[in-house]
């Protein structure tokens, strides 16, 4: 399958055709149209759902300097609203986007490379987050650094990012990323993963959705194994946001997800509010073996002043995939 992409740099117009009969169509003058908003190509931020494309523009201000706009909307269909407030994931999910959409359109990552996370951290300002009248319009500053090069191309950087809502910081945040072309994807993943014969593991029963702040059995990522603390990934390709397009091991945003419904089932929060989580990424999780994901609640000297903190595990046959550190409230706001 083959892709391409463009970006229209003047206004857009529906403009109807003459009927003078003189065969030409009356073009509109620039300012009839001067604040049109659309996401940026979902290609570039690696979404196949344009309903799951957060970015609206981008803009260049330095060699590693960047503006980014966002669009939260007021409702999502799997990172809903947490009370009043927007769903903090949302910003971990804008934060992986900029760096995809920064990768292709302004460092030359050619679409179908593959891009390999390593961590991904986020914290928000919770009074930052209300949901208002109106979807929230977010401008986010994006400094890259740690550039990497090899024969003129990308093959990887960290990147910082700052997202600010009328004015208001309403988040923070890092990442970084190596990208390899389809043709060193292939050699890494000989042998591994779907391509080593076993069949993908059968989909577990869930834990009770609402112990982990969900209504729907689909969207809960852990099933139980009977001992406390510690669950099985539970990992549904069929899930329209998780899964948004097929993949051959766990996305990196479903094992965020998995930390945080960890985090809930052992601080008996099913409202829990993570107003931080810092991820970092050893290995794939693959599709076919097992992942136990293990929880342990932090001290409040770990989890810092007024704060609760879970530290959260994945292991795939003995060895590590991810760590995550949850943070919260003392309580759901």
């Amino acid at each position: 399958m083959t892709t391409s992409a463009f970006r229209t740099e003047g206004p857009l117009s529906s403009v109807p055709a003459d009927d003078s009969g003189t065969g030409t169509t009356p073009c509109p003058p620039a300012h009839r149209f001067p604040t049109l908003t659309t996401t940026v190509p979902m290609e570039f931020v690696h979404r196949a759902a344009v309903a799951e494309v957060m970015l609206t523009d981008w803009r260049r201000r330095g060699d590693t300097h960047f503006e980014v706009t966002a669009q939260w909307p007021r409702g999502h269909s799997f990172y809903s609203p947490i009370g009043a407030h927007h769903d903090p994931l949302l910003a971990a999910e804008t934060i992986r986007q900029a760096g995809s959409l920064l990768a292709h359109t302004e460092f030359g990552v050619p679409l179908g490379h593959q891009f390999l996370m390593w961590d991904l951290q986020y914290a928000v300002e919770p009074e930052h987050l209300l949901i208002g009248g109106t979807p929230a319009s977010l401008d986010i500053d994006v400094v890259c650094s740690d550039v990497k090069r090899r024969g003129g191309s990308l093959t990887g950087l960290r990147y910082s990012a700052v997202i600010r809502r009328e004015g208001h910081v309403a988040a923070t945040g890092t990442a970084s990323y190596t990208c390899v072309p389809p043709a060193v994807y292939r050699r890494l993943r000989t042998g591994r993963g779907l391509q080593d014969g076993r069949p993908r593991i059968p989909l577990g029963p869930p834990v009770p959705p609402r112990s982990v702040g969900r209504v729907s059995p689909r969207d809960v990522v852990l099933s139980p194994t009977g001992e406390p603390g510690r669950w099985q990934l539970r990992t549904d390709d069929r899930h329209h946001v998780l899964f948004d397009h097929p993949v051959d091991h766990v996305p990196g945003m479903a094992l965020i997800e998995s930390a945080r419904q960890a985090a809930a089932v052992v601080l008996g929060d099913s409202a829990l509010l993570p107003m931080a989580i810092t991820s970092h990424f050893t290995r794939y999780a693959e599709l076919n073996a097992p992942c136990l994901v293990e929880a342990t609640v932090l001290s409040a000297t770990e989890a810092g002043a007024g704060r609760r903190g879970v530290r959260v595990t994945g292991h795939q046959e003995g060895e590590p995939v991810f760590t995550s550190t949850v943070t919260s409230p003392p309580r759901s706001l």
